[in-house]
């Protein structure tokens, strides 16, 4: 018997790679139901070979549903994720209402799957899709030598902002040819052709709450010992994020070592063959990916016990969508509801 599975922001970037993941990876869903803003209702949207129509989220009826896979926005969220857990479903949330309320575990299945037991209010919160590649990165080496602290650097592509970003991102690229004017929106500043030090808004010590977040996030879901000092950045790609990663160790681990560790391990792709040209991955060719690629691996010679490491993963898709729907994989194996 299989599950009945609502996909909330069904027409939104996430919500379309999620019905997209779902019937590739054959979840055993009898009955997908396509959620979406009164605005997008009667809109098709695709799931395998079917043609879902899309629903209203006010006025659908949770009761019966068994998995709500939810990706609107954050208000959104927090009205409708609570609605869903009370008629019984399991909610499992991509905003970023649910992921530091400690009665809601944060999961990324190859690094703390065990926190899928410790569901008290049938919510679980997936992890913003700059934590999530890197703890998936982290894992091996802190199981192995022990992470002290952490710092990283952030090339975040414009699909982490929506379709919105993406849009002004092509538009101003086609302007700056045509000699119009930027008229930035969505961004602070000028995206195309440009960098932007500054992903969501400022905090009072300084921080950007996307830095919050990957702070706070890799505490709860690693390790609230690790020290982590984040430094987020919007980049003008479409799709894929990359980080440089520096970490210290508490014991000594040497980049071969490293680089088993991380080829023997789940999720992880290692493209690094000792320095050669062009052996590194770019976000541009891992689009479409599972996993996460790491890459340019070495030694720190500044610090005891260093390693630096590039860092490039699909964000939409594992840092979003898959990351969701391996979670839901796990409710399943373990036959949760």
């Amino acid at each position: 018997m299989g599950y009945k599975v609502a996909v909330v922001g069904a027409t939104g970037n996430v919500g379309a790679e999620i019905l997209k993941i779902l019937d590739e990876r054959n979840f055993p869903a009898d009955d997908v139901v396509a959620l979406a803003s009164a605005r997008s209702v009667g809109q098709e949207v695709s799931y395998g070979d079917q043609d879902l129509k899309v629903l209203d989220l006010a006025t659908y009826d949770f009761a019966g549903t068994d998995i709500v896979l939810s990706s609107p926005g954050g208000k959104v969220s927090a009205k409708y994720s609570p609605k869903a857990a009370a008629a019984g479903a399991i909610v499992i949330d991509n905003t970023s209402h649910f992921r530091m309320d400690p009665d809601v575990p944060l999961i990324v299945p190859e690094v703390n799957p065990h926190a899928i037991n410790d569901i008290k209010r049938g919510i679980i919160a997936n992890p913003n899709c700059s934590t999530i590649q890197m703890v998936v990165a982290l894992k091996p080496i802190h199981e192995a030598a022990g992470i002290k602290r952490v710092v990283v650097s952030t090339y975040q592509s414009v699909s982490g902002s929506g379709k919105g970003a993406m849009d002004e991102l092509f538009n101003q690229t086609k302007g700056v040819y045509m000699n119009k004017a930027a008229n930035p929106v969505e961004y602070p500043k000028q995206i195309a052709f440009n960098v932007i030090p500054q992903i969501d808004v400022f905090m009072d010590d300084g921080m950007t709450k996307e830095e919050w977040k990957m702070v706070a996030e890799t505490k709860k879901i690693l390790d609230p010992a690790i020290k982590v000092c984040a430094n987020c950045v919007r980049v003008p790609v479409f799709v894929g994020h990359s980080e440089m990663i520096n970490i210290e160790l508490e014991r000594e681990l040497s980049a071969a070592d490293a680089k088993q560790l991380w080829r023997d391990f789940e999720g992880i792709t290692v493209v690094d063959l000792e320095h050669e040209d062009l052996e590194y991955v770019t976000p541009m060719e891992v689009q479409g990916e599972d996993d996460v690629y790491i890459s340019r691996i070495r030694e720190d010679i500044t610090v005891e016990n260093g390693l630096n490491f590039w860092c490039v993963s699909d964000n939409l898709r594992k840092g979003a969508a898959l990351n969701t729907v391996q979670i839901a994989e796990l409710l399943v194996e373990k036959k949760l509801k």
